[in-house]
């Protein structure tokens, strides 16, 4: 029987400060799998490829929080290697699995009783003042476009296919993904969009405009930022929280849907709707409700109340009569 081969994504603290890890690879050494362990990966320069794993990887199994699984997710662009996430994190938006389940994961794993969830992915082009060609990169999350220089602010031109759509200055934007709409997109005022939805988010940070709300587009869309020569700041783009650069003003960014997508390790159907409610623990009982149930459960105790006094009333009353 052929060896197979999984890649185990991790901090180097949890392997330091626990025994989750040691318990995930032995497992999966029982399980039949050679196991290569990757605890460190630093994020390449902006534009430039990432290391990537082995074509004969069947799966990358992830033991984090959701930073590990976009550090993974560097691991296997532009592969059809999937990626299964177990939750050491905080929230762990994108794991499958908590620590707690890890034992039933990696059997499943080694059952290939998952399926497979397709993750869109988002293309960057970088087109820097007097460039013939663009610098290339992605992102699962999101792409933030923001002023270089704190203190002031960076001046932007929004088009949409081309079509100016509005201008202002702000301390940035970010252009995220349907799965990044529950990341930073969120914390800055963004709707959360479906994972299934194919479409591009921008939500602007502290832009000084009367008309700067989110905008979202369709995959077949693009959306291109100038960074004016105008501006008083020069940019600074950052793609999934780690590979970034500097941009001086008069370059242009075109952000669209990639052709690539990232392959998710679902072992449940679980609706995206139940991972958020338990995610975010959504108050699913809303103030006016909590009111309504308090009220009428006032009411039941006063009527009870009333009708134990009317019993004892009667009772008095009656004893009065017969001389009691």
């Amino acid at each position: 029987m052929a060896r197979r081969n999984a890649v185990v994504v991790t901090h180097s603290r949890l392997r330091q400060s626990g025994t989750v890890v040691g318990e995930a690879v032995g497992q999966l050494q029982s399980a039949g799998f050679k196991v290569t362990i990757i605890d460190n990966v630093d994020p390449p320069a902006f534009g430039t490829p990432s290391q990537r794993v082995n074509d004969d990887t069947e799966i990358v199994v992830v033991l984090g929080g959701d930073g590990t699984i976009l550090r993974a997710a560097e691991l296997v662009h532009c592969t059809e290697v999937p990626i299964l996430g177990v939750n050491l994190g905080h929230v762990g938006f994108l794991a499958e699995f908590e620590s707690f389940q890890m034992s039933d994961a990696i059997r499943r794993v080694a059952d290939h009783d998952y399926l497979i969830d397709e993750r869109m992915i988002a293309h960057v082009d970088v087109w820097l003042p007097g460039a013939s060609e663009p610098i290339e990169d992605w992102a699962l999350n999101d792409i933030t476009l923001e002023r270089e220089t704190r203190g002031k602010m960076v001046e932007l031109s929004i088009r949409v296919d081309d079509v100016e759509m509005s201008s202002f200055g702000a301390d940035g934007v970010i252009v995220s993904t349907p799965t990044g709409s529950t990341a930073y997109a969120f914390s800055a005022g963004g709707p959360i969009i479906w994972p299934n939805v194919q479409a591009l988010q921008l939500t602007p940070l502290a832009a000084h405009a009367l008309f700067a709300r989110p905008l979202i587009i369709g995959a077949d869309s693009t959306f291109t930022l100038d960074i004016l020569d105008s501006s008083v700041s020069d940019g600074w783009i950052c793609c999934d929280g780690r590979r970034q650069r500097s941009l001086p003003k008069g370059t242009r960014v075109e952000v669209r849907a990639s052709h690539d997508t990232l392959r998710l390790a679902r072992l449940s159907g679980v609706p995206f709707t139940d991972r958020l409610v338990s995610k975010f623990d959504l108050p699913v009982v809303g103030w006016r409700e909590h009111a309504n149930r308090s009220r009428s459960a006032h009411g039941e105790a006063t009527a009870n109340d009333g009708q134990h006094g009317g019993q004892n009333g009667c009772d008095t009353a009656n004893a009065r009569r017969n001389g009691r």
